[in-house]
């Protein structure tokens, strides 16, 4: 019988967190770095290289990948066996853990919790409680896996209902496009299959944190229909061409996970959830002996990468005019100077709202840029903590208002932007640049200055102005409304020819 101790768990979980705040998963970057060796797409190969530098950037210095650290997610498998000494329940004792991370002050990670969640979405402050999920299993120990879920994948998750004679296959290949880019890809796609709605669900969630392993299955081959299953898919998803970060390319997702379970005879569930670049998970045991040790992954393990800034054009955010604007091209590489406003959705909100009662807004956006990310807080020396974009599409309903009543001249987020965005972006001839997601630590760098002007009670929703230098963008609307979240796949699915292009 091991007694588990519940400073031990606590301490665990609290390491666990700060460990892949900053440590991708070893046989992630792995598989990124033969994906971007044997990429040829230019701009696929360029958010890979800003990933795989940033990935290496955070190893050295603790800090995290992604500015969004996630919801905490905490698998727990208890040995019968197991004696507690503890006076806090299961939760308690994990969300204690995930506080203490949170709030580390040398790594302070960002807390996007939000309580009553169909309220006033009031911050939790502590990114608790955490979603914790328990089984009871025959043995002495406590297996543990910890991951954090940024909500740019998590917003991505699908569930059908499919008729047993349906094709998970062909469910799969038309329901991936309409993910978007919003998951950060490559990435991994975790299915569910079986059960019933919830069990499906978790059992796409729980696929996502096992090892990549898809190079060894396709060496040796298939040895059971869901490793076959795997295989096809991993195939066809990536003969679409959405290539990394939706720019069109070889690799989309650099594995598929799948888990299954008995089902009704009229049922067949099917759950599909994505993991981003920013993967983070971690799996450890506790057998009475005392906190896990995590072992840090060799930095031997990340290619040796710096990111060059010659082949993009230096643009001068406090002088830009709509005329410059004008002469970009879908595709162009820019490096931000200036001036560079930040606002996602609360603010947005905010801001519609004041315009719609005709209220002076806190900041002049007339002919200026907003970058749609909510920060990490920095520490030490840092000017700002991680700083990476956030899913534009979210921002799309406020789009037209914002460029037609506030002299906006420009965006920068992520992923790409919906119809009626693209729209409003074409009518008032501005434009729309795309920050590669999972870069967020090589972004942050380029931050030379920060300060809040506005909205300052909305925390890292809050309105700041950033003074940049030479920070990387992809103009990815143009002036003329042309996308190259439209066009790359498109062309790379082409090339690829493994299924068929339909025209318009």
């Amino acid at each position: 019988m091991s007694v588990i101790r519940q400073e031990d768990l606590i301490q665990s979980i609290a390491d666990a967190f700060q460990f892949i705040s900053y440590y991708h998963p070893q046989d992630y970057i792995q598989a990124l770095t033969a994906a971007y060796e044997r990429e040829a797409s230019p701009a696929a190969r360029d958010a890979m290289a800003q990933i795989l530098i940033n990935s290496r950037m955070c190893a050295e210095g603790h800090r995290p990948i992604c500015q969004d650290t996630g919801i905490a997610l905490v698998f727990l498998k208890v040995g019968m066996d197991v004696r507690w000494e503890a006076d806090m329940s299961l939760q308690a004792m994990v969300d204690e853990g995930v506080r203490r991370a949170y709030q580390h002050p040398d790594n302070t990670l960002r807390a996007s919790v939000l309580l009553d969640p169909a309220g006033d979405r009031r911050n939790s402050r502590d990114n608790t409680p955490a979603v914790v999920h328990m089984e009871i299993v025959p043995g002495d120990h406590v297996e543990v896996i910890c991951a954090a879920k940024g909500g740019g994948s998590e917003n991505k998750s699908k569930l059908a209902m499919l008729n047993p004679s349906d094709s998970i296959v062909d469910w799969v290949l038309k329901t991936v496009p309409t993910m978007g880019a919003g998951w950060c890809p490559p990435g991994i796609l975790g299915l569910g299959i079986g059960g019933t709605p919830e069990k499906a669900m978790l059992l796409a969630k729980e696929s996502l944190m096992a090892p990549v392993d898809i190079h060894e299955l396709i060496a040796r081959g298939p040895q059971n229909r869901v490793e076959a299953l795997r295989l096809e898919l991993y195939e066809k998803v990536n003969a679409l061409g959405i290539g990394a970060q939706g720019l069109g390319g070889l690799t989309t997702v650099l594995d598929v996970k799948i888990l299954d379970y008995p089902t009704h005879a009229a049922s067949l569930p099917v759950a599909m959830i994505p993991n981003c670049a920013a993967t983070r998970h971690v799996h450890f045991h506790l057998d009475g002996s005392g906190p896990a040790v995590l072992t840090p992954p060799s930095l031997e393990d990340w290619p040796q990468l710096e990111y060059d800034a010659s082949k993009g054009k230096r643009v001068n955010l406090d002088t830009i005019t709509r005329e410059d604007v004008a002469g970009w091209q879908p595709g162009d590489v820019l490096l931000l100077n200036g001036r560079l406003l930040t606002g996602r959705d609360a603010a947005h909100k905010r801001l519609t709202q004041m315009l719609d009662e005709g209220k002076p807004l806190p900041v002049d956006f007339a002919n200026r840029f907003i970058y749609y990310v909510g920060p990490v807080d920095p520490v030490r020396d840092e000017v700002m903590g991680p700083a990476g974009p956030t899913t534009a599409t979210r921002m799309d309903k406020f789009t037209r208002q914002m460029l037609e009543q506030t002299g906006l001249l420009g965006m920068v987020g992520k992923a790409e932007r919906g119809p009626a965005a693209i729209e409003a972006i074409k009518d008032n001839q501005a434009v729309y640049l795309m920050a590669v997601g999972g870069a967020a630590y090589l972004v942050s760098k380029a931050i030379q200055a920060s300060r809040v002007v506005a909205f300052e009670d909305l925390g890292m929703e809050a309105i700041y102005e950033f003074e940049v230098k030479d920070m990387p963008v992809t103009v990815a609307v143009d002036s003329r409304g042309t996308s190259v979240h439209e066009t790359g796949p498109k062309e790379w699915r082409g090339r690829i020819g493994k299924i068929p292009v339909v025209a318009g």
